[in-house]
């Protein structure tokens, strides 16, 4: 289980970026991103998909190796049923997934994730869970945003997560929720 003051610190060369678990809305994935921090999944992993005005996404094993052709395609070998319902507003955090011809039930990646660079409410409708907002750095996500990319929108130069990991609130210096 996620505590309501349990937040999770992504740390980048850019800035740190801390996020807050909707875990009333999203048990199942706010639980397992935290699972997979504590682990060490994300570590040395990349935000391997950066589109100015709609997201920078992140969480796939793969883009730790050598191979820029497959990142975007890993996981940890298993999908999370939908969670639905929060709105995707600028900074929400939320878990990419196949398209709907191939994955009729809306089932997450287990463990890539994106974050809205603004209001994207078409998200909304399109069937994917949103487990989380930024509730710190978001300069820190700006910056990323405007990396220079490839044509498949990979950053030319990787944008390492070099350690995430699951926190207290009190512990950052952040209010405590009720």
């Amino acid at each position: 289980m996620v505590s309501p003051n349990e937040v999770a610190v992504i740390e980048t060369e850019y800035g740190n970026i801390v996020i807050e678990f909707f875990s009333y809305a999203a048990p199942l994935h706010a639980m397992n991103f935290k699972k997979l921090a504590n682990a060490g999944y994300f570590n040395g992993t990349t935000f391997h998909r950066v589109i100015p005005n709609f997201v920078i996404q992140g969480g796939d094993i793969l883009s730790r190796d050598d191979n820029l052709y497959n990142d975007g395609t890993g996981g940890p070998g298993y999908t999370i049923p939908a969670e639905l319902g929060q709105k995707h507003l600028r900074g929400a955090v939320a878990s990419a997934r196949l398209p709907d011809n191939i994955n009729p039930q809306k089932r997450s990646n287990g463990s890539q994730f994106y974050i809205c660079l603004k209001d994207l409410p078409f998200l909304d409708k399109a069937g994917y869970t949103v487990f989380g907002k930024v509730i710190q750095g978001m300069k820190t996500i700006d910056k990323i945003a405007k990396v220079q990319c490839n044509n498949k929108d990979r950053p030319i130069k990787d944008v390492i997560m070099k350690r995430v990991y699951v926190t207290d609130r009190k512990k950052l210096n952040l209010n405590v929720r009720k």
